[in-house]
């Protein structure tokens, strides 16, 4: 069974529909409300568990009611909690989010106790890193944790997926050592500078964010697909999948989650990309985001149906 390590955030997700996003200073009348799982690692970590990986997250909760359901809903999925750390003197974090009548999104996001994860915390991984096939991160957590990370998978030679995402400043040293990253058009601009809009766009954004030493670059574009570059003067779109979206929250996370589990498996990076995509389209005909990371066989399903299975 391939092998996952997900080092990264965990946040309580409170979303709510809302007939459109409010505007500053308004009030909007919504409903219904959802609280469940969620943050950038956990809904990854749940995407990679539900596709079949064995997981391991290290992430770190509040001594709160939100940490105790997210222990509950890690140990359901089949996800090793032995390095899930719980703070009695912090809050778990939280995640505002309001969903419009159109599937778009606002989020507000309290990282809580995972935006204090140390170098010491992830250390006490190490072991579950040295034995892992892939180690999947974000931005949304302290940078020392990701810094770790990335050294310890380096010390190791495990490939490191970065998703950076929320994006947040960090040390540009460490690309060097990321394998793939996986930004989407907002995050992409952010590290190259380049406003993505198309695929010309998307090439000239991801061949500046190669020269700062990543193998290979994924530019994800929703519904669209993902934009794949490894060098030379030209890239690869591969295509995403028309679905009734409900929800889009989460879709990036379902993408890295997908990725990572069908790259540790033993695909080739266009495959395990359009096994990603596939990941990412279920999620969005869902509600929520760790809930609506669809499992092993409905991804099966869906590639046989569509007539795009190996």
């Amino acid at each position: 069974m391939s092998k996952v390590v997900v080092v990264g955030s965990y946040v309580v997700d409170l979303m709510s529909r809302t007939p459109h996003l409010p505007k500053p200073g308004e009030t909007v009348l919504g409903g219904p409300f959802k609280m469940g799982p969620g943050g950038k690692g956990g809904n990854q970590a749940t995407a990679a568990a539900r596709c079949g990986s064995e997981v391991t997250f290290v992430t770190k909760l509040g001594g709160d009611v939100f940490g105790r359901e997210a222990l509950a809903h890690f140990q359901a999925e089949n996800v090793n909690t032995e390095f899930i750390k719980v703070d009695p003197n912090q809050a778990t974090g939280a995640a505002l989010i309001a969903v419009d009548d159109n599937s778009e999104n606002s989020i507000v996001v309290s990282l809580g106790a995972c935006g204090t994860i140390t170098e010491a915390e992830v250390m006490e991984a190490e072991e579950e890193i040295k034995c892992g096939d892939i180690v999947l991160l974000q931005l949304e957590t302290s940078i020392e944790a990701v810094v770790t990370a990335v050294k310890l998978a380096k010390k190791y030679r495990v490939p490191v997926i970065l998703n950076p995402a929320p994006y947040q400043e960090f040390p540009k040293e460490i690309l060097r050592d990321v394998a793939f990253i996986t930004p989407n058009e907002t995050e992409a601009f952010e590290l190259s500078g380049i406003e993505v809009k198309d695929e010309h766009s998307a090439l000239a954004a991801a061949q500046k964010i190669h020269e700062m030493g990543v193998d290979t670059v994924i530019i994800t574009l929703g519904s669209k697909g993902a934009f794949l570059y490894t060098g030379g003067e030209k890239g690869d779109l591969v295509p995403g999948f028309k679905v009734e979206a409900i929800d889009t929250t989460g879709a990036g996370d379902a993408f890295n989650g997908g990725f990572a589990h069908a790259l540790s498996n033993g695909q080739s990076v266009r495959e395990a990309m359009t096994f990603a995509n596939a990941v990412a389209a279920l999620s969005v005909t869902k509600i929520g985001t760790a809930p609506a990371m669809p499992n092993k066989q409905e991804v099966k399903t869906f590639l046989l149906h569509l007539g795009a299975a190996k």
